[in-house]
This record gives structure tokens, C-alpha cells and sequence, in this order.
């Protein structure tokens, strides 16, 4: 059968990265190896590890870590999507955050990709039918990782919210893939109005910190919208807006999302 740790590098390298660091840290930080044990080694794949993770982080007193693990676990057996998904987010966190130095770190650690994979499974949830469990995962996971992402959101792939406080993604916010989002940053409406009433971000866009995004408007490609700003109008792809409101002031060559500059004045004008 040959050696079954160079097979699972082979086939799942997150999996086999986040294990190495797992055990590398149980040999260098005694007192945490039991933690670590019950958090990652004694699982059998990184779904298993984030059903027990994020059950024990949302469990309460109306519903336990069991039945919270379970539904989880029932979620990512339904759609093996969402565990491809949660790899990815790790990547992306783990490559955008240079205070971040393993893999373990996010899963463990991170707010924002914890409060990422609950609205992933929440998501799930409701296209299953189950708003009210849908509805109870967004409510718990915003108590305890103060981020709240409504599960009928649509979110793309390679996420990464930075720091998590303070993040509001509405209902129907749509969010492309490979977007990096920073703390107090808003996706919301703009009034009362009804139906489809939320921002719609392309790929590889950079959300600073506090800004706003607000209606149904659409920030294209690799856009970078600054810190503090109000954004009530179209942004155009490769475009830099930043303001109260937010006004366009120069242009982008790469996707921001992954370069995380936050400095508006060096962009190309």
C-alpha cells in the first residue's frame, strides 16, 4: 500500500499540511497537545475536524455540540463541494495574512474563516429546505464570531475576511470568487426596499476596512474600494473608488484581493 502519509499529501495537501503542523506543535507545546489531539490528530479529514470545531465554538444551551456536529457532518456528506470550499478559504487566508503562518492557524483560530464555513453549511441548509436551522446557524455564528452572513447570500470561492468584527453580508449580496474583505465592512441595502436589494462583487475585488457597500450595485473585477468609504453607485472593474460617497480616483493593474494593498494613492490614475 506504500507510505499512507505521502498518499494523502498526494490527494488532500491541505489535509496533510494541517496535520504536520498539528503534530509538529503537540511536540513543541506539551500543555496544548491534548487540545490539539481532540481538535485535529484524532480526525480522519479536515470536514471531520470543522463539524467538531465549529460545533463546539456555536453549541448552547438549546443546541448541543452533538446534534450541531452532526449537521455539519450531514452537510458536508450531502455537498463535498463545501469541504473543497473550505480548503480553498484556508489557502486564501493563509497567503493574504502575513501574520498567519500555518494552515492550522486559520482553522483553529481565524474568526473570519470560521464564521465563512457557517455560513457555508448554513447556506446548504437553507437550499435543503431547512431555513429555520439555516437561519439559527447565521444567528449563532454571528454571537459568537461577530460577523453576520445571512445564508441566502451567494459567496464564491478562495474567501478570506480579515479580523471578521463587524461584517455584514445581506441576503442577497452576491460576492465572486477570491475577494478579500476586511473588519466593519457592510454588504447591505440601501432602504425598505424588497427583493434583490444587495451589492453584487466580482472576483479578486479588496474591501478595506469600514467601508460600505450599499444597494443593488455592482463593483467589478479586481476593484479596491478604501477604507471608510460610503459606496452607492457601480464601480468599475480595475477601478479604485474611495469617499464619502465614494468616487473614482484611479485604476488597478492586478486583482488587489491578493496583492492586500490598502494604499489608494500609488494606484495608477
Amino acid at each position: 500500500m506504500g507510505n499512507p502519509a505521502k498518499h494523502i499529501k498526494r490527494v488532500d495537501p491541505v489535509w496533510h499540511q494541517m496535520r504536520e503542523e498539528a503534530q509538529h506543535l503537540v511536540e513543541t507545546e506539551t500543555a496544548l497537545s491534548g487540545f490539539i489531539y481532540d481538535a485535529v490528530l484524532n480526525h480522519a479529514a479536515l470536514e471531520e475536524v470543522l463539524a467538531s470545531h465549529l460545533a463546539e465554538k456555536l453549541a448552547s444551551a438549546e443546541l448541543g455540540c452533538r446534534p450541531l456536529c452532526e449537521l455539519f457532518s450531514e452537510a458536508y456528506d450531502a455537498d463535498p463541494m463545501i469541504g473543497q470550499m473550505a480548503r480553498l478559504d484556508i489557502v486564501a487566508s493563509y497567503e493574504r495574512d502575513p501574520a498567519c503562518k500555518t494552515y492550522l492557524d486559520v482553522v483553529l483560530y481565524y474568526k473570519g474563516y470560521m464564521a465563512l464555513q457557517s455560513y457555508r453549511a448554513a447556506h446548504w441548509l437553507l437550499g435543503a429546505g431547512r431555513r429555520g436551522m439555516a437561519l439559527y446557524i447565521q444567528n449563532r455564528a454571528s454571537e459568537v464570531f461577530q460577523a453576520d452572513i445571512h445564508p441566502a447570500a451567494q459567496i464564491g470561492k478562495a474567501m478570506f475576511i480579515d479580523h471578521a468584527t463587524g461584517v455584514v453580508i445581506g441576503e442577497t449580496a452576491v460576492v465572486g470568487d477570491e475577494v478579500s474583505i476586511l473588519h466593519n465592512v457592510t454588504l447591505g441595502g440601501s432602504g425598505k426596499e424588497a427583493g434583490d436589494r444587495h451589492p453584487k462583487i466580482g472576483n479578486g475585488v479588496l474591501i478595506s476596512v469600514g467601508a460600505k457597500v450599499l444597494g443593488n450595485i455592482r463593483v467589478g473585477d479586481c476593484a479596491k474600494i478604501g477604507a471608510g468609504s460610503v459606496v452607492l453607485t457601480d464601480v468599475p472593474a480595475y477601478s479604485t473608488a474611495v469617499g464619502v460617497p465614494a468616487k473614482i480616483i484611479g485604476k488597478v493593474s492586478e486583482a488587489p484581493s491578493r496583492t492586500m494593498d490598502h494604499n489608494v494613492g500609488g494606484d495608477e490614475k
